[in-house]
C-alpha cells in the first residue's frame, strides 16, 4: 500500500481530491503514508480519527497534503465545519471514509476502494477505482498503469 500510494503521488496536484473507501484495515491510512511520502510532506501521517483531520506541509515546494478521516463526521454541517474547501484548491485533500460525505469538495475526484481481499492473508489487498468528473480523465491511462498494476 505504501509503495503504491508513493507512485500515485507522482500523478498528482493541488486541488487534486481522493477518497478513501474501505473496511478497517484495509490499508486507507497507510495508503496516505505512501501519499505522504511521495508527494514528500511533513510527517509521521498517521490516522487522524480522533483529531479528524491534519494538514502535513510540504518539504521540497509541493502541495500541502491534508488527511482527512470522515469516520466520525456524522453529517454535511460537520463536514462543513472543517472548513476543508478553503485549502482544497492549494493542496491535495485525501478523504477516508469520505464515500457519501465530502463528494461536494471537487466537481472531480478520484475514488479509492480498498479491501483485504479474501480476507485469509493480511497482507493481501485489491484497489478498485474510478474517476468522477472532468478533472481526472486526462490522468486515466497513468491511473491504470499507477493503480491497476496492484
Amino acid at each position: 500500500m505504501v509503495e503504491c500510494g508513493a507512485a500515485l503521488a507522482d500523478l498528482l496536484g493541488p486541488g487534486d481530491v481522493l477518497i478513501l473507501d474501505g473496511p478497517l484495515g484495509a490499508g486507507k491510512t497507510t495508503f496516505t503514508r505512501g501519499l505522504g511520502r511521495g508527494l514528500g510532506v511533513r510527517g509521521p501521517i498517521t490516522s487522524p480519527t480522533f483529531v479528524i483531520a491534519r494538514v502535513h506541509p510540504s518539504l521540497v515546494g509541493g502541495p500541502s497534503l491534508v488527511h482527512v478521516d470522515a469516520y466520525r463526521v456524522e453529517s454535511l454541517d460537520d463536514v462543513d465545519a472543517l472548513d476543508l474547501d478553503a485549502s482544497v484548491e492549494d493542496s491535495v485533500t485525501v478523504v477516508e471514509w469520505g464515500l457519501g460525505r465530502v463528494e461536494q469538495l471537487s466537481e472531480s475526484y478520484l475514488l479509492i476502494h480498498l479491501d483485504r481481499g479474501d480476507h485469509t492473508q493480511d497482507d493481501e489487498r485489491t484497489i478498485d477505482w474510478r474517476v468522477v468528473g472532468d478533472g481526472w480523465q486526462s490522468r486515466a491511462a497513468a491511473l491504470e498503469r499507477v493503480l491497476g498494476e496492484q
